[in-house]
């Protein structure tokens, strides 16, 4: 038997739509894909920013309570020992020898002395020990200021409300100076109206109750005192400078 003709396929005429189908299909658009939805809660940004505030803010409050608590035991070292710097005098000077001498190439001086340095300690809870004390004395103030020798005095110990003097001896031979300052420095020892000054580099630690601190540097400065002044019993406090050299 013969097979049926086939129909013909009609074709769909411009603009025809199917009803069946919706219409974005049948325009062609296909929407963007949706992200995944994630919980608000995670966003890796968001976490560090919110992680770096948060140890920004407990470092600022340890240091905080670091200053206070600082500042509090400051306080309660300061009631409690009543901390005072030692006292230092110049008690004494001696020249043994004082020799100014004119010569073609120049002017020389020829000198050596005795110096007392009186310390004092006045705190009762408190001990100071130095180590290795660096003296330097010179006669003489302003332009015509002259060196008369340095000298080294071994590490010692004041304790509490003592006061204890150091011997310090010093010379110098043969030092060429300028011809007005020689001059100068003859007259003014001849009239007794040389000015003394001493000068002391050391490194002082603090021992309370028991507990040694450790040591910082100190300059002792006793300038401008004449002669005649020690004489007559003054003893000027000297200056004492902290963390300098």
């Amino acid at each position: 038997m013969s097979e049926p003709p086939l129909k013909p396929v009609l074709q769909k005429p411009p603009g025809y739509r199917d009803p069946n189908l919706p219409a974005a299909a049948q325009s062609g658009f296909r929407p963007p894909p949706r992200k995944p939805l994630l919980p608000p809660s995670f966003n890796p940004r968001r976490r560090n920013r919110s992680f770096c505030r948060v140890c920004c803010c407990w470092l600022c409050i340890f240091v905080l309570v670091l200053v206070l608590l600082a500042v509090i035991g400051g306080l309660v070292f300061y009631i409690w020992f009543d901390p005072k710097f030692p006292v230092f005098h110049i008690r004494s000077f001696r020249i043994t020898r004082f020799n100014v001498t004119e010569r073609p190439d120049g002017t020389y001086l020829d000198a050596a002395t005795t110096t007392r340095l009186e310390m004092k300690n006045p705190n009762v809870k408190i001990t100071y020990y130095y180590g290795e004390t660096e003296v330097g004395v010179s006669v003489g103030e302003g332009e015509d200021e002259t060196p008369v020798g340095t000298t080294a005095v071994p590490g010692f110990t004041m304790w509490k409300q003592s006061t204890m003097s150091l011997k310090v001896e010093t010379k110098v031979s043969n030092t060429l100076v300028d011809d007005w300052v020689g001059k100068r420095l003859r007259s003014r020892y001849r009239n007794k109206i040389l000015a003394v000054n001493a000068e002391a580099r050391t490194k002082v630690g603090v021992s309370v109750a028991g507990l040694k601190v450790g040591k910082v540097a100190v300059t002792v400065k006793c300038d401008g005192i004449t002669m005649k002044e020690l004489d007559g019993g003054d003893m000027p406090k000297c200056a004492i400078d902290m963390l300098k050299w």
